[in-house]
This record gives C-alpha cells, structure tokens and sequence, in this order.
C-alpha cells in the first residue's frame, strides 16, 4: 500500500453512512450506473468517504504511455495516437494500474478541465498540440465534484457533454481536437448552500442524502476512529487491512459476473413496473435500476437480481427525480415501494 493510500482514511473504517458507501461500490462495480450524488449536510464525511475509495479501486487495464489512459479493448474510443498506431498495425503495448479519484478544483478554469490547444504551434507546423486537462486524467477514473451546486454554468455543460458523449471535444479558432473521457462522476453538496441544475441532477444515475448520525454509540465510535487514526494512520489503516481487500476482491468478483451475465427479463420487467408506478419520465430511471440492482446482487456474489435488489437500489435511483410539488417532503416513501413490489 502506497504511502498516499495509507494516509487517507480507510473506506473500510467508516462508521455508518451505509447508503452513501454502497452507492459508490455499485458504481465502481457498474460504472455504466451513472454516477452519484451524495447530499448531505457538512461534517457527514462525504469528501472522507469519495476519497477514501481510491483504496478498494480495482487496477484496469489501458494503453502504456498514453497520456488519456486509452482502454486498448475499447477499438472505437482511442485517442488520436492510439488509434493511428492501431491502423498502423502496431500492437498497443499494456499495462494496468488503480483506477484513481480524480478531484475537479472549484475554481477550476475552462482550459484547466477541458485541455488547451496551442493554436501557435498548429499554425507553425501544422501539427495539433494539446495539453490535457482533468478530463483527460479522468478518463477510466473516477472523477469527484466536491460542492457541485456551486460549479458555474459553463463548467456543468462540459461536464455534462464529455459525460453524455465519453468524448471531451475542445475547439478553437477552427480548429478542433477530441479524447476518451469515460469516468464515474461522483459529486457532493451541502443542500444548505443551494439546490443543483435540474439538468445535471438527472445526470447522476443515483442520488443519496445523508444525515450526521443521532445514535450516541454510532457517534461515539466515529469520534474514537478518527482520534485513533490521527495518532496513528499507518498502524490504524492496517488494523482494516483484511477489511479493505475483502471489499476490493468484492468489487472485482462483481465486475466479472457483470461481464459474464445478461439482464434477465423478470429484472428488466419490475424495474419498468417500479418506474411506472412512480411516474417516472423517460426510460433512464428503469435502465439505472436494472444495472444497479445486477450491480448489489454481483457484489453480493450472485449472478441474478431479485426484489430485494430492487428494493435496495430503487430508492437511490428515484429520489432526484421524482416530481414534487413545492414545499413537499422530499424524503423516498419506502412503504410505497414495498407496495409496488408486491403487487408484481
């Protein structure tokens, strides 16, 4: 374990907050579930808990050198050089690393997360001459909005395009240039401090509001944990060793029944009748509930989904996008959704 890892606090020694930690390993499991946003008051540890992550991340495989960590099996989504050497016939030399959460400052710039081209040198030489951005590092990563709802306009729509697309697309004066951009977007936010762009909101695949605990015992213990692991990181994270690899073979046991099964019709049936029970526009909430519920059942170990998979997905999967009306509470009625699976 790096030194870096060892100073973050460990994703398996986090007390409590269980919907929050299981949204991310669906994601990490699936990342074709779309992300999450976690909501939450401050002191809840959301930033503690994204960033610890990194320590259950599985290693993937992508294109040695390759300055956009190109996944060499995805033919069709290679940066420009990976894809003229590939046409060439040369064989695109691999390697695997951790995937890694990549931060987006909040007062980054367009050029700092997009990438810049050097018009100067394109029209010098004629070549295109491109520094990468987070975009770029975030590309088969995980990529974490801290305060979200606070991000500008402009900085949501190239979020939105290069998460939509998989494809960041910068152009200037003419002139354009384009990379592989496929990343988990986890964003966290303080309700407190403003609401979110409806159009990014849909954006995220599951949504999670979290609350500071009001058990004095749990309380107790997340006190005594993390005055534990300031006066000792290193023996304190490997006191959760053995926890920390359990949940990494997890997720990596999850990601090959995922890759090895199909949805089956039953799943894809409840979680449409899920969906139309609560009046859900469009078909993205059935298709984020059929992955996330396959998700907890493969990180369970099983290959097929159930109710009860439904049952625990569903909620973070309708939440943002139900229709309320003003001043309405915005808490999921879980008595609801009991009712709508037993009348399946």
């Amino acid at each position: 374990m790096s030194k870096e890892k060892q100073l973050l606090f460990p994703f398996a020694a986090i007390v409590g907050q269980e919907q929050m930690k299981a949204a991310l390993l669906l994601n990490v499991a699936d990342p074709g579930v779309g992300g999450v946003l976690i909501k939450g008051e401050k002191g809840t540890a959301k930033s503690t808990t994204v960033r610890s992550l990194a320590q259950v991340l599985p290693e993937v495989e992508h294109v040695r050198g390759c300055a956009y960590h190109c996944d060499p099996r995805r033919r069709g989504g290679l940066c420009q050089n990976c894809a003229e050497a590939a046409a060439s016939g040369a064989e695109l030399e691999r390697e695997r690393s951790p995937m890694r959460v990549v931060e987006l400052p909040l007062s980054a710039t367009e050029d700092r997360i997009a990438g810049t081209l050097d018009i100067e040198h394109v029209l010098q030489t004629g070549k295109k001459k491109f520094e990468p951005g987070v975009l770029a590092q975030a590309n088969g990563n995980l990529l974490y909005v801290d305060e979200v709802n606070l991000l500008e306009d402009h900085m949501v729509d190239l979020l939105l395009d290069a998460a939509a697309m998989g494809v960041n697309y910068v152009e200037r004066e003419g002139i354009s240039f384009e990379h592989p951009s496929r990343f988990i977007l986890v964003g966290s936010m303080n309700p407190e401090e403003g609401d979110i762009r409806p159009q990014l909101l849909d954006r995220f695949g599951l949504c999670v509001e979290i609350r500071g605990e009001r058990d004095l015992r749990t309380r107790a213990d997340i006190v005594e944990r993390r005055l534990a692991f300031d006066a000792d990181p290193e023996g304190f994270t490997e006191a959760f060793a053995d926890e920390t690899r359990r949940i990494r073979d997890s997720v990596l046991e999850a990601r090959g029944i995922l890759s090895r099964t199909s949805p089956d019709k039953e799943t894809i049936a409840l979680a449409s009748h899920v969906a139309l029970y609560f009046e859900m526009e469009g078909h993205r909430a059935d298709i984020t509930m059929v992955r996330a519920a396959r998700a907890h059942a493969a990180l369970d170990g099983r290959e097929g989904a159930d109710k009860e998979d439904i049952a625990a997905v569903a909620p973070m999967v309708l939440t943002h996008r139900i229709k309320r009306k003003p001043f309405e509470d915005s808490k999921f009625d879980i008595g609801e959704l009991r009712i709508c699976l037993q009348d399946f």
